[in-house]
């Protein structure tokens, strides 16, 4: 008993498919016929629906997989493509005749690697516009269903399958490199991050043990000793006091300055104390002075009111 297979079928125009169930070609036709509404005895011819391969003989229709399209024409009428090309890059625009199955040749049934196929059939160079899942689809499909609807023999048919292979390998490699490049760029952008925070906490560090290496040493004086620009005036006459005890060898150790810039700035401390202490003196002296003349001004009324009275 001859294996049952489920198909479809149309006419040339392409406006609707029907699934028919036949054991052989020439069931086909006769089932055919009588979808399509042609007469049971004009004469018809069996073609590929996605390539015009004309089918003649039983062995090569039962070769094709279930679900296969099949185009049933009459006389005088011929097959046209589904899709019109124009120098391998048409075929991205979707132009197609008519037919309401023609918007996806998915939904009519047709597997997708057959519409692959018929665009490296017309231009071979459609390979660089295909996407990687395509190259794929390609890649997997056997050789031998490749080949027919290709029209290609076996042999070149796998040296194709080769080529495709070698162009996903290839975006494989180009996609890994850029991966990496990019990881590396990552690693770098994050070490010299790291490298700039260590430096500044290195610094900070630093800072830290210059001012806190002072014991019992305000970290505010010293900070206000290493000023640019008269540091001496900016301190207390307790903080003065406190630099000028420990003398200028202490100082050249905690500021880590030389002699001389130290000796510089103790003199320029010991000259600020004294002008400020000469300054208290005359407030005070002034002070003195204020009092005292008060106290004049107050007991000079009852000296003289004492010698009226001896007057008297």
């Amino acid at each position: 008993m001859s294996e049952i297979k489920p198909c479809k079928v149309c006419n040339c125009s392409r406006q609707k498919y029907y699934g028919v169930v036949v054991v052989s070609l020439n069931q086909l036709k006769v089932r055919g016929r009588e979808a399509l509404g042609f007469s049971a005895d004009t004469p018809v011819s069996v073609v590929l629906d996605d390539d015009g391969t004309i089918v003649e003989d039983d062995a090569y229709f039962l070769c094709q997989p279930p679900n296969s399209k099949f185009m049933i024409l009459q006389d005088k009428e011929t097959w046209k493509s589904l899709k019109r090309y124009d120098g391998g890059t048409a075929w991205l625009t979707k132009s197609f005749d008519v037919g309401s199955d023609a918007v996806d040749s998915t939904h009519a049934g047709v597997e997708p690697w057959r519409g692959l196929a018929e665009q490296l059939r017309q231009d071979l160079a459609s390979i660089i516009l295909m996407s990687e899942d395509d190259l794929q689809t390609l890649v997997d499909v056997p050789r031998v269903a490749l080949a027919s609807a290709l029209a290609f023999p076996e042999q070149k048919t796998q040296d194709l399958q080769d080529t495709l292979q070698r162009v996903l390998d290839r975006r494989e490699e180009e996609r890994q490199s850029k991966e990496l490049l990019q990881l590396y760029l990552n690693v770098v952008e994050k070490e010299r991050s790291q490298d700039l925070t260590q430096a500044e906490t290195v610094q900070d560090e630093a800072d830290s043990m210059d001012v806190d290496s002072a014991v019992g040493f305000s970290s505010r004086t010293l900070l206000v000793l290493k000023e640019k620009t008269s540091p001496e005036t900016r301190l207390s006459n307790e903080e003065l006091q406190t630099v000028l005890k420990r003398g200028v060898e202490t100082m050249m150790g905690e500021l880590r300055w030389d002699r001389d810039r130290t000796t510089v700035l103790l003199r320029a401390c010991e000259e600020e104390l004294s002008k400020r202490l000469q300054q208290v003196h005359a407030m005070q002296s002034l002070s003195v002075h204020s009092q005292k003349s008060n106290s004049t001004s107050a007991t000079q009324p009852c000296k003289e009111k004492t010698a009226a009275k001896r007057r008297k």
